[in-house]
């Protein structure tokens, strides 16, 4: 049972398994973790959030990876609160992380717009791509 906090709200993240405090950028990765498993039927056990990792010599956390079946990265996602708007320095934010993960997709969102990037085509998507089979 989650700690009552009369000044901190918090939401139940399904991946991690436990209550976290409910900020802006986490309700965004709520939303789009909802999206993933109710929508485009994103394997739900194949999602991790917001684990470390190391890039170059600093360790940083990314919000959301979902992997493939044979657990290899495959869509890498960073999420802001709403009222962040999305910048090259946010694309350049995630593809450092991604140096390190090679997922061959990335998205960017504030849960308003959203861009989603082929990494191997070196182009913009207009849709989330189709989880592999």
């Amino acid at each position: 049972m989650p700690e009552n906090k009369a000044d901190k709200k918090q939401i139940f993240c399904v991946i991690r398994r436990k209550y976290v405090a409910l900020t802006p950028e986490e309700h965004v990765r709520q939303n789009i973790l909802n999206y993933f498993i109710n929508k485009c039927s994103y394997p739900q056990a194949l999602i991790s959030v917001e684990a470390q990792i190391k890039v170059g010599k600093l360790l940083k956390r990314y919000d959301i990876v979902v992997y493939t079946y044979q657990w290899q990265p495959w869509l890498l996602v960073e999420c802001k609160q709403p009222a962040v708007e999305l910048t090259q320095e946010i694309l350049n934010q995630i593809l450092s992380y991604n140096h390190t993960l090679k997922a061959p997709y990335l998205l960017i969102t504030n849960g308003i717009n959203y861009f989603c990037f082929s990494v191997k085509d070196n182009k913009r998507l207009n849709t989330l791509p189709k989880y592999p089979s």
